[in-house]
């Protein structure tokens, strides 16, 4: 891809949504490349660091996850608008603002809700929401105003998918059709052995597809409703990227 920049004239809030295998991180990494303003905004990685650095919220996160238990959508919510406050994206509460009064169970919406956001802050947001009950919740700390869909075929990421290798230790992904090891079956750096992970099987990949049809429709249908959502589909990142970019720069340049 060209590593041309484009500077974006209004904030761009992004959330890419395709099935597990469809490449939205190479979409968000090219995005973060083209358009500089643009940050990311991961939550798994906000909540691996939270854990990493036992702040009160990682604490309160891992016990979670040690009893069995997801990560409730308010925790994930409270680590974005932490992030966002560090960042100075998230502003202080206005002095009349009604939501600074408004009752509410949540630590989550207390502490986002009260806040306005900087007009000028431009991010993807990766890993949440996945549901539009996330999606709502979302909406009350950030109003999100571009919605990828990304379509690729579940006949192309399933071979793509049994085309894949890793290199375990350093997690190099290898693809024996697009982006092969220099030497056939080994990793390019160390010259260690590929190995195909055990969760990559073609059923097990099914599933997760079929999964991921099921928990998106209604997630889709909320920001259908919202007039942001637009759909890019190919059957390779290289396909999809160009009308990406062309649909960017046209709502944002």
């Amino acid at each position: 891809m060209s590593h041309v920049t484009k500077k974006l004239r209004k904030a761009a809030r992004i959330i890419l949504i395709g099935a597990p295998g469809v490449g939205k991180g190479t979409q968000s990494e090219r995005l973060l490349s083209r358009f500089p303003q643009l940050a990311s905004i991961s939550s798994g990685d906000l909540l691996r660091e939270n854990v990493r650095l036992r702040t009160p919220l990682g604490l309160e996160a891992e016990a979670t996850m040690q009893s069995g238990n997801l990560v409730p959508d308010s925790m994930i919510l409270k680590l974005i608008s932490d992030d966002m406050k560090s960042k100075g994206w998230l502003l202080p509460p206005l002095p009349s603002s009604p939501s600074a009064t408004s009752s509410s169970s949540s630590s989550a919406d207390t502490s986002s809700s009260a806040h306005t956001i900087d007009p000028s802050a431009s991010f993807i947001l990766d890993g949440f929401p996945r549901t539009a009950t996330q999606a709502i919740a979302l909406d009350s700390l950030v109003s999100v105003n571009f919605v990828v869909h990304i379509i690729t075929p579940p006949s192309v990421i399933l071979a793509r998918i049994a085309s894949r290798w890793v290199h375990e230790p350093s997690g190099r992904v290898y693809n024996t059709d697009f982006h092969p090891p220099k030497v056939p079956g080994r990793d390019d750096v160390t010259g260690e052995p590929l190995t195909q992970r055990e969760d990559d099987s073609l059923d097990t990949w099914k599933q997760r597809l079929q999964k991921f049809e099921e928990t998106s429709k209604s997630l889709l249908e909320h920001y259908d409703r919202q007039g942001c959502l637009f759909h890019a589909e190919g059957n390779s990142s290289n396909e999809i990227s160009p009308k990406l970019f062309a649909e960017v720069e046209r709502r944002f340049c």
